[in-house]
């Protein structure tokens, strides 16, 4: 019979049904279904649509309903109704809402959103009936250590995770694809590793190589590119929120990018990632820091910098340091902890004043949002350094010279003086400055009062600075100190990059809880502290960011090596095994693969942290190594590869498709490191409103055609082709790059003059390496866009496409020469423009393939 909807419990009886229910909860479940799991098919339903009113958040509870904790969904309500009746659905008041046909009186509101789906319902319902049993999210329980699972078919596999893999494979009656071919897993790996295409050489090389471990050396060849840095760095500058900019409305430029190169520097050095996390957190307070240390910690000098006139430093700076606290929750440990600024977490177990005991472990720092982005390091470069010593050898002579006595130059002073105290100069009462220091046409306050007392009578201090003045000014000196200004201007423009720099002392600041987050409100006091629900800092750990950085990668720290591997996995497989990267909290999905996800966590730290090392354990995994070839029953069983019943296939990123085209026609420039580069870009797109800095200077020479990596980041203005293809602007820290498909991508690849001039250098490098007839030619072409030897009709297509366009061209001369010449150059001697534009347009086609375009 259904209980009323509004009516009072009576204490003994809601006692009762809780004993017998429980009691029974086990008999009364179905034992023809699974149990219900609570992480997996209960919090997710919760998280959706209960918690946000009835959830860790007391001060924006309804009716002092909390559903995410046991105790007090079981226990009776000031209504006199329980939310759980353990054992009894048709008890529990969170069924009857669920189902409730007043509009008045059905949860979740209707304002709230929509009924729940029957399926959900359902299985809240069965929860309830087999106990309303509760877990503590996944995510923050450390992973455990398994043993492997035991499968029907274990040849299969060729090291630990495909275990994992194949035991889901097997439970959803799916085999694993086939082995992709050479030449796929060839391209793949590269791409992968390098972010670039194999070269010809690399693919004639392998379909030579017959020994059983061909693969796994060019994975190992690929690792120790130095590509793989320049590759691997990009996801971090995502996450770092690297921009070449302050941010803001005037947005003005920055110099930073020595800490790109020491991200880039650190994948190729093989940084183990604990290390990788702590230089970058604290690397400034390790004992004796190094330069690169310190470097390092621009990490998070990457938040932004407000310089418009009128706003509040303070204001910024606080901006900057809730940036830190939110971004070092999603990079390291998968969590929202941004969302406790303003109040308890309504989903995950972070208080408020959790978030600001975290944050004043940021809030010892002695950045405070100024213009000129102190602190900053100054790092000049070895040749810098050899240069400089190079102008201070000569310029030591020189200044020998200048202080040197000579009777000539003290009977000089001595007439000088003469002439001055015959006509005395009133000093300024300070110093001019001008962009090099103090102006010393007129002599110092100091140097008048020494000058007007007789020669005998000056103390030893006031007659040399008559001389150090004097010598300032001398004619007769004058050729020395021209030579010496001459050497000081040629010294080498040192980079800076900004750092973080801890204050001590009394300067440092007492933190206080922000009242709805403003800064303007300040509340209680909050000492430096980790979050609560998690593990405690390491045993004689300090309050301050080394040791929050060694709370962050402890052994007993259950989201950091997790979140690291299923980033990895992701940047592989196309989708992290946990698919929000961003959050692994309860609003996230749940993993695909939990045991998976853990047994990686666990090796990832067994290695110590050895990110080359777990990278070819997965990309020499026969998971890995499938073809990406789908078939009707695994697209109806595996639509998006959540299973990975087959091998990857994506879209390549903004960078890698640049990247690539250049590659491919023979323009990439390999040069690594140093200040960021402007490619080519559309005119007029930095015409900022505030500030004088407009123009875009395409690079010249070989920075022209860089990688992408090091091209110059405008956060307000964004690199436009790397932006169509889903690049972020890096104003604040970015997981994830969601992949989109839209008409303008395929705009710029056309036409893009970056893209068409690659395509020219590719029908130059065509006609140049391809052979002689159009047959070889297009054979040539196909390999080295698809990365393999291409199918007859792929040739003949090519080839008929090649014939027609020259036909066209040939009766088109001017047309000819504009598409074979511009933007890229002159017509190469002996080449004839119609052939040349014929094969611009083929290759235009190439760069433009889908099989181009995606890694498969």
């Amino acid at each position: 019979m259904r209980i009323p909807r509004r009516w009072h419990w009576f204490t003994l009886r809601s006692a009762l049904i809780a004993i017998f229910s429980t009691i029974s909860a086990v008999q009364a479940a179905d034992p023809t279904k699974p149990p219900v799991d609570y992480n997996r098919d209960v919090r997710p339903i919760l998280a959706k649509n209960c918690l946000a009113c009835h959830g860790p958040d007391a001060s924006h509870r309804e009716r002092g309903l909390r559903l995410d904790d046991r105790e007090s969904a079981t226990k009776e309500l000031k209504s006199g109704a329980i939310a759980l009746v353990p054992g009894a659905p048709d008890e529990s008041e969170l069924i009857l809402r669920l189902t409730e046909e007043d509009e008045s009186l059905r949860m979740p509101p209707r304002k709230a959103g929509p009924r729940l789906a029957r399926t959900d319902i359902e299985t809240l319902r069965r929860w309830v009936k087999e106990g309303a049993t509760y877990a503590e999210h996944w995510a923050l329980v450390k992973p455990a250590d398994r043993p492997l699972p035991t499968l029907k078919n274990r040849d299969w596999c060729r090291n630990g995770l495909d275990y994992w893999v194949l035991q889901r494979l097997e439970k959803e009656g799916l085999e694993p694809s086939a082995e992709a071919d050479k030449f796929t897993l060839l391209r793949r790996a590269s791409l992968d590793l390098r972010g670039l295409p194999p070269t010809i050489k690399e693919l004639d090389a392998f379909a030579a190589d017959t020994s059983t471990d061909a693969y796994e050396k060019v994975v190992a060849k690929f690792l120790d590119d130095p590509a793989f840095g320049e590759r691997w760095a990009r996801q971090w500058l995502d996450l770092a929120r690297y921009a070449d900019s302050a941010g803001y409305g005037s947005d003005p430029l920055r110099t930073i990018w020595k800490y790109r190169d020491w991200v880039i520097d650190a994948y190729n050095q093989n940084k183990p990632y604990d290390v990788f996390t702590i230089e970058q957190i604290a690397g400034d307070l390790l004992p004796n820091a190094t330069v690169e240390q310190k470097i390092a910690t621009a990490f998070h000098r990457n938040t932004m910098t407000n310089t418009e006139g009128g706003t509040d430093d303070e204001e910024f700076r606080v901006a900057a340091i809730k940036d830190r606290v939110d971004s070092t929750g999603q990079v390291w440990m998968g969590l929202t902890v941004g969302c406790a600024k303003c109040h308890t977490h309504k989903y995950d177990p972070i208080t408020q004043e959790d978030y600001y005991r975290f944050f004043a472990i940021f809030d010892q720092t002695a950045d405070t949002d100024k213009p000129d982005e102190s602190p900053v390091l100054s790092v000049p470069t070895p040749e810098q350094t050899a240069k400089n010593r190079e102008i201070d050898a000569k310029i030591e002579p020189l200044k020998a010279k200048l202080n040197a006595a000579t009777p000539e130059l003290t009977a000089a002073q001595e007439s000088w003086e003469r002439e001055r105290a015959a006509k005395p100069v009133v000093p300024e009462k300070t110093e001019k400055k001008g962009k090099r220091g103090a102006d010393k046409t007129e002599p110092s306050a100091e140097v008048v009062k020494a000058l007007a007392i007789e020669v005998s009578k000056r103390s030893p201090q006031e007659r040399e600075a008559i001389v150090a003045y004097y010598r300032t000014i001398a004619p007769l000196l004058k050729p020395i100190r021209d030579e010496i200004a001459s050497l000081e201007k040629a010294r080498p423009r040192i980079a800076t990059v900004p750092v973080m720099m801890e204050l001590v002392g009394e300067k440092r600041r007492v933190t206080h809880l922000l009242e709805k987050g403003n800064f303007l409100s300040p509340g209680k006091v909050v000492t430096p502290g980790v979050l609560g629900s998690l593990h405690p800092l390491p045993s004689g750990a300090s309050t301050d960011r080394l040791g929050l950085a060694r709370w962050l990668v402890s052994p007993e720290n259950p989201l950091t090596a997790r979140v690291a591997v299923n980033r990895y996995w992701a940047q592989l497989f196309g989708s992290g095994i946990v698919e929000t990267e961003e959050d692994f909290g309860t609003q996230g999905e749940s993993p695909s693969h939990p045991e998976l996800l853990d047994w990686l966590a666990c090796e990832y730290m067994r290695i110590g942290w050895d990110t080359k090392a777990f990278l070819r354990m997965v990309m020499t995994s026969a998971t890995y190594r499938q073809t990406s070839k789908v078939t009707p029953e695994r697209l109806a069983k595996d639509p998006r590869n959540r299973l990975y019943s087959r091998g990857p296939r994506f879209r390549l990123e903004a960078e890698m498709v640049r990247d690539q085209a250049l590659a491919l026609s023979g323009l990439l420039s390999h040069k690594m490191h140093g200040p960021s580069v402007f490619p080519p870009q559309p005119e007029g797109l930095w015409q900022a409103a505030f500030n004088g800095q407009r123009t875009w200077s395409t690079s010249p020479g070989e920075d022209k055609h860089r990688r992408g990596i090091y091209t110059f980041w405008r956060r307000t203005v964004p690199y436009p082709s790397m932006a169509t293809f889903d690049a972020p602007s890096r104003e604040i820290c970015s997981v994830r790059r969601t992949r989109t498909n839209t008409p303008l991508q395929a705009f710029v690849t056309l036409n893009d003059p970056v893209y068409v001039e690659a395509a020219q250098a590719l029908a130059r490098r065509i006609v140049l390496e391809g052979g002689v007839t159009s047959e070889e030619r297009a054979k040539f072409a196909l390999k080295l866009a698809l990365g393999r030897p291409p199918a007859d009709d792929q040739v003949a297509r090519l080839v008929a496409l090649f014939a027609s366009e020259r036909e066209h061209y040939s009766k088109n001369a001017a047309d000819a020469v504009a598409l074979a010449t511009e933007p890229l150059g002159p017509l190469p001697k002996g080449m004839d423009a119609a052939e040349l534009a014929a094969w611009t347009t083929v290759a235009n086609v190439l760069l433009n393939l889908d099989g181009v375009l995606t890694k498969g």
